[in-house]
């Protein structure tokens, strides 16, 4: 081999060395970049999670009282319950209550660190959170309604109508109806009973079905009874007594005797 042959093999060699050299120096670089990425987004969700808790989804009856249990049982600077957007209560730290202005707070109280609501209704339905020293705990509480016009005491050929609704469904809920005399409910939420027949008597089933945020399903069955009166017959007889009665007539009065002569 020559000397130029020599220089030149060598010169590519350098070379050839140079750029693996580089390569896997940029190669651990970059290595080093994304794990430390990959370290920040574990780190920053980890810290999210610490900072949010799984709730518990409730399921209550127009007109009942429920309980949301916060998910701690104490807490050291503040507490504080929110209805979606709404401050409903704030406690601090020396146990002074700021109540806000929402209409639920009419009909709510905080009991430790719970919140207790009386006399639920349709709006009460929805998101809840409590936030206790900043960490956050979800809630969700359904409402659900039954409902039959204008009475549940009906006669035949009126009509009626049965309704069975759910409000704040965060997982979906579905809704049947079972009449007396069938064995398979039927899907929709409101029956119309057009026209009323004897057939309709007897108990209705609403069949609620919830999902839940741990995967399970909850049922939840209520039930309405229904009353269809018949008319009484007329009666072909009158009342004895009032049949035996006599009439009435104005008693005459015997003239009272006159002295002949008077005294």
């Amino acid at each position: 081999m020559s000397l130029y042959q020599f220089t030149t093999t060598y010169r590519e060699y350098y070379w050839f060395c140079l750029h693996v050299e580089t390569f896997l120096i940029s190669s651990f670089n970059y290595t080093l970049i994304k794990a430390e990425y990959f370290l920040t987004v574990i780190i920053f969700f980890s810290v999210l999670g610490a900072l949010s808790a799984a709730g518990e989804d409730l399921i209550a009856k127009v007109g009942q009282k429920v309980t949301l249990n916060c998910g701690v049982n104490s807490y050291r600077k503040s507490l504080q319950w929110l209805h979606g957007n709404d401050v409903l209560f704030t406690v601090g730290q020396t146990g002074f209550t700021r109540k806000g202005t929402a209409e639920l707070v009419q009909r709510s109280v905080v009991r430790q660190t719970n919140l207790e609501i009386s006399s639920v209704r349709e709006t009460d339905a929805g998101r809840f959170t409590c936030l206790a020293d900043g960490t956050r705990h979800e809630h969700s509480l359904v409402v659900f309604s039954v409902s039959v016009s204008p009475s549940a005491v009906l006669k035949p050929n009126d009509e009626a109508t049965l309704q069975c609704e759910v409000k704040g469904q965060p997982h979906g809920c579905e809704v049947k109806w079972q009449s007396p005399n069938t064995d398979s409910p039927t899907n929709p939420s409101t029956v119309q009973l057009k026209p009323v027949t004897s057939s309709h008597n007897g108990a209705w089933e609403c069949i609620v079905t919830c999902g839940s945020n741990n995967g399970f399903y909850r049922v939840l069955h209520y039930y309405v009874v229904i009353s269809v009166k018949t008319s009484p017959l007329c009666s072909l007889y009158h009342s004895p007594t009032a049949a035996a009665k006599p009439k009435q007539g104005r008693r005459r009065e015997k003239p009272s005797a006159l002295p002949l002569h008077p005294a």
